[in-house]
């Protein structure tokens, strides 16, 4: 009979996967449903790398995007539908509208973090469709 080792490692993995998953999810809740982009702010590191087109690089670059899309659209909501996490990698799938009564979209964030804060974020989005095909729902 093998004795099987006894390290916490898995243990510290899953925990930090957790973690990184909870502050990603409290970022969502902060910056788009509450529209506070202060306490949310918290979570960015000393650079963030943004890869949305539409959306500049650094924290003011997220900042400024959020309070365009708040003025806009003050009733903005994202509902989390699932989350993974690997390595230092959040993957959100979320049904965000910006007004209750639309459809709203389909999006995908990718996080990376570095100590516990957001680095980097990439997003693919895409309107709610639905298919002749079959009743699969795209959230």
């Amino acid at each position: 009979m093998r004795d099987e080792p006894s390290t916490p490692f898995p243990v510290k993995i899953h925990n930090a996967l957790e973690t990184n998953k909870m502050i990603v999810l409290d970022f969502i809740d902060k910056a788009v449903n509450q529209g506070n982009i202060e306490a949310a702010s918290m979570h960015f590191g000393e650079r963030y790398i943004q890869h949305n087109p539409n959306i500049a690089d650094g924290a003011e670059g997220f900042k400024a995007y959020l309070q365009q899309l708040r003025q806009s659209f003050p009733l903005v909501r994202g509902e989390v539908k699932r989350i993974f996490a690997e390595r230092d990698f959040v993957i959100v799938h979320m049904h965000a509208k910006r007004e209750p009564e639309e459809e709203g979209l389909a999006i995908v964030d990718v996080f990376r973090l570095e100590g516990g804060k957001l680095i980097e974020h990439w997003e693919v989005r895409q309107p709610i469709a639905y298919s002749k095909l079959h009743a699969n729902c795209m959230i």
